[in-house]
């Protein structure tokens, strides 16, 4: 019966993990995305309004995220999708920083 119950317990555990590490390239680029951000508000580059509508814009990236890995399985179409809003949420950092308004 012990045998059965630890059995159970690694295959659960080795399933939570690879869940956890099913889209590492969409963790990594979120981190860089995180990262100029805030590079993008320390040098002033970014007005409150930008921050704050790319943090939403991250915020909604990352909500679609866990909502594709709470099955248990994220299809090429889910990372297709969460991949697509980076793309956007790329571009949308670019332009913001890249702008003629600076914080004052």
């Amino acid at each position: 019966m012990k045998k059965y119950i630890v059995m159970g317990l690694l295959f659960f555990m080795a399933t939570a993990v690879s869940v956890a590490q099913e889209t590492p390239r969409a963790d990594a680029r979120q981190k860089v995305q995180h990262a100029r951000i805030a590079q993008g508000t320390a040098n002033g580059e970014l007005t409150r309004g930008e921050r704050a509508a790319l943090k939403r814009q991250q915020r909604h990236i990352r909500r679609t995220e866990c909502r594709a890995k709470a099955d248990g399985e994220v299809t090429r179409r889910e990372k297709a999708v969460i991949e697509r809003k980076q793309d956007r949420a790329d571009r949308s950092i670019r332009r913001a920083k890249h702008n003629s308004l600076e914080r004052n």
